[in-house]
């Protein structure tokens, strides 16, 4: 699918999902200024949140992301192949990771144990250059990283590997858990930790290039966890990461993405007519259908039946019934549109529209997951592209 589609509103496609390039560097934009003494990493992980990797690394870099961050190393390796020349660091390794792989392509690789200093150390002699690590701390979050307990003897073997020539540390960094809640106890618990971790490694002779810690809550309410680096994902595609905080226009920010199918048959039904599996929803009276053709497989959350908002036709209507593989239903109310009618699930909300965060509150999740899921049975139409993103027009989107 070309990048250089005209505005969806009148592509004649069962569904797709609209990525606003200009928004998303806006986004970036306004992010860079929370943090100005900090560069930007541009967390472009599961394909960008949804939203198309490599399209949105560039127009990230266009507007002034230096760092480019991944949770796998084959999302890395994947940009790279799609030409990305910036720095990349990917976090998410596991045993017998291609490593080797990483170091020829000049990834910065996290390490959390020692067991993966032995793999990049091993790899790095096999490549016969220095690999570039950064060292995680675990500060108190308990998913991955370094437990204090354990860090001086990973810095140590850190720094004996870089006298031997086998890695280059470039970063140290950790992940806070409770940063969407300012004023959480465990916020400066965790800065504590950090820094002290932080201190230990560079008395030892670690020399970062980068300290970072600031996820997207952080960088918009933190500043004193900005350090050298942040590192920014789901505000950079315009969704508020802490609602209750704001919304995404209260920070600055613009959702990247408008999912919309085309209505695919409208009919008239009587009252007392189930709608969908299981019979969840029957008609009150007398009344319209409309099939929306989009359904689980492509993204759209089950635990939304009955509540998943549409805008159709000027009016917001409500899944009626079971959300199923493929499509779901909508009572019109009485109302006959055109079959082909645009249906919009969710976007930015200025043209009354659902946004994801209505379609979070319908499944009982967070906006993250809502556009993070969209499949790929969902094309991706790229819209207001620079000068950047149509010099690698391509098809990357699913990359």
């Amino acid at each position: 699918m070309s990048h250089t589609a005209p505005s969806s509103r009148s592509a004649p496609l069962r569904a797709r999902a609209e990525i606003d390039l200009a928004a998303l560097r806006a986004n970036v934009r306004a992010l860079r200024a929370r943090a100005p003494r900090a560069a930007l990493m541009a967390v472009v992980k599961s394909d960008a949140y949804g939203h198309g990797m490599v399209p949105c690394a560039r127009a990230a870099l266009a507007a002034g992301a230096t760092w480019l961050g991944t949770a796998t190393p084959h999302e890395a390796l994947a940009l790279r192949a799609a030409g990305v020349e910036s720095r990349i660091m990917c976090w998410l390794w596991t045993p017998g990771g291609p490593w080797r792989e990483g170091i020829e392509a000049d990834l910065d690789m996290s390490v959390s144990g020692m067991w993966a200093l032995e793999e990049v150390t091993a790899a790095a002699k096999a490549a016969g250059r220095p690999a570039r690590v950064q060292l995680k701390a675990d500060t108190g979050l308990g998913r991955n990283g370094c437990q204090p307990a354990d860090w001086p003897e990973l810095v140590a073997a850190a720094r004996t590997a870089e006298d031997d020539g086998l890695v280059q540390v470039t970063g140290l960094w950790s992940h806070f858990a409770c940063a969407d809640e300012p004023g959480h106890p465990s916020i400066a618990a965790q800065l504590a930790v950090f820094r002290d971790m932080v201190d230990h490694a560079e008395k030892a002779g670690i020399e970062p290039e980068v300290r970072h810690m600031a996820n997207s809550p952080a960088t918009l309410t933190i500043p004193e966890s900005h350090f050298d680096l942040v590192r920014t994902g789901i505000a950079m595609y315009g969704i508020s990461p802490a609602p209750e905080l704001g919304t995404p226009a209260d920070f600055g920010l613009c959702p990247v993405m408008t999912l919309a199918a085309s209505v695919a048959l409208v009919k008239h039904v009587p009252g007392g007519h189930g709608v969908s599996y299981g019979h969840h929803y029957v008609t009150d009276g007398e009344t319209t259908l409309g099939l929306i053709p989009v359904g689980y497989a492509d993204g759209i959350p089950r635990h939304a039946s009955g509540r998943g908002p549409v805008l159709v036709a000027g009016e917001w209507r409500r899944v009626a019934g079971r959300v199923a593989m493929d499509q779901f239903v909508v009572d019109l109310g009485g109302a006959t549109v055109p079959e082909g009618t645009e249906a919009v699930l969710f976007g930015p909300g200025d043209r009354g529209e659902p946004t994801a965060e209505d379609w979070a509150q319908a499944a009982d999740t967070i906006a993250y997951e809502i556009v993070t899921r969209i499949g790929t049975r969902v094309p991706r139409v790229y819209l207001n592209e620079g000068p950047e993103e149509q010099a690698h027009d391509s098809h990357d989107s699913h990359d």
